[in-house]
């Protein structure tokens, strides 16, 4: 019961974010876009063909009269 009572009961924080905080935050943000963006370009051509394969594109051109040396 006590618990409950601490847990729901409502005070004032008188908290803020100081600058290093508000750094931090925004180092994580930035670290996980280029992570993000880091993984996408190392998995780029898999991506690419799963997307190709979900839009129905196909990539079967070939180009004619080209049969190599002969």
């Amino acid at each position: 019961m006590a618990f409950s009572i601490l847990t729901f009961s409502i005070t004032p924080a008188y908290a803020y974010l100081d600058p290093g905080t508000g750094s931090m935050i925004l180092q994580a943000l930035i670290g996980g876009v280029a992570a993000g963006i880091a993984v996408i370009s190392l998995y780029y051509r898999r991506v690419k063909a799963y997307f190709n394969k979900w839009l129905g594109r196909n990539k079967t051109t070939q180009v004619e009269g080209n049969d190599g040396p002969r």
